[in-house]
Parts: C-alpha cells; sequence; structure tokens
C-alpha cells in the first residue's frame, strides 16, 4: 500500500455507526484526500477514562494525503466539532473521535497537539484490529511492525473485548463507483 494517512474512527454517544459513517463522508469529501481502504466497525469495551461509559465502534481508514499534518489535524478537528464533540472528559464518551495515528514513514514529535505514530496505537487492540482489516501488511515506521501481527498479539494476551462487526463502511468512504475491493490481509 503506497503512503497514507491513517485515521482512527471511534464513537460511544448517540447513532454512533451513524456518526462514523458521516465523518467517512466527510472525509472523502475533503479536497486533497482521496479513500484508499477503510475496515468494517468493532465493537470494543471502553480502555480507560470514567467507568459506565457505553462500549466504543471503531474502524480505521487509510487516505492519499496532498495536505500538510497539521490542517489535516485541523480538518478531523472541524469534523469533530461539525459532528458534535465535546471536549470535556479526557478519555471519556464522545460522539465522534478521529485519531490521525500515522501517515507513511513521518515521524512528527510536537505534543501535545501532534505526534505521528501515535504513541499508544501499538497497544490498542481497538486501533490495531480495525487497521490489520482495512490494511494489515501495514508497518508501523517506527517499531517496523506489521499491522497483522500486532493486532494479532494484542488479541492473543486477551484483556481487551473487541468483537467485528458486520457493518461494510465501503459505501459511506467511496463515492467513486470504479475498481473498489476490499483490501485483503493476505
Amino acid at each position: 500500500m503506497q503512503a497514507a494517512a491513517v485515521i482512527g474512527l471511534g464513537a460511544n454517544l448517540g447513532n454512533a455507526l451513524g456518526m462514523i459513517r458521516e465523518a467517512l463522508r466527510l472525509l472523502a469529501a475533503t479536497p486533497g484526500l482521496r479513500p484508499l481502504a477503510v475496515s468494517r466497525v468493532y465493537l470494543t469495551e471502553p480502555q480507560g477514562g470514567p467507568k459506565g461509559q457505553n462500549w466504543y465502534h471503531n474502524a480505521a481508514a487509510f487516505l492519499a494525503n496532498d495536505l500538510p499534518p497539521r490542517r489535516l489535524l485541523a480538518r478531523l478537528m472541524t469534523i469533530e466539532k461539525a459532528l458534535g464533540r465535546d471536549r470535556l472528559v479526557h478519555w471519556g464518551p464522545r460522539t465522534i473521535d478521529l485519531d490521525y495515528l500515522a501517515e507513511g514513514t513521518v515521524i512528527i514529535d510536537e505534543p501535545p497537539e501532534l505526534v505521528l505514530p501515535h504513541p499508544r496505537m501499538e497497544e490498542r487492540l481497538f486501533v490495531m484490529g480495525p487497521l490489520a482489516e482495512a490494511a494489515g501488511g501495514w508497518r508501523h515506521p517506527v517499531s517496523g511492525r506489521l499491522a497483522r501481527d500486532t493486532a494479532a498479539a494484542l488479541a492473543e494476551t486477551g484483556g481487551q473485548a473487541v468483537e467485528r462487526l458486520e457493518d461494510d463502511l465501503t459505501g459511506d468512504f467511496f463515492t467513486d463507483p470504479g475498481p473498489v475491493r476490499r483490501p485483503s490481509n493476505r
């Protein structure tokens, strides 16, 4: 797979699946971004944050990106705000969460706003499971590990409840009915 921006999507308030679908539509409509791959939706147990939260709906998307990293980050935050995201509680419930996880081999360390690759992505099955489905051959730019290998190792250790749902998001993400195929993890 060519170098791409990797975006994690999550939501656990209201119509979580609808929010993920709308975020994908808005990403696909953004000038400078072109959809490459998207996972199915995963239902995941909250990790950290306040007790008693609803489980999350999570997905991952890969986009060809012509935007500078800070501009893409600003676009993600604009989409979150347009979809009702309020940042009231750290790791708290949210209508939508768009995480800029990585971009090719780019390494940026400008905390707290922009750190690429995301510093905890390889510890989170709710990130790596969808990412591995969308592009199992994606390689982490720092550790060098393949997404499918990291996801498999996290699933094997347990402790993070994750269930893949059958919701196919490709119709929400790809507007061109041309040769769109779900990427293979083989």
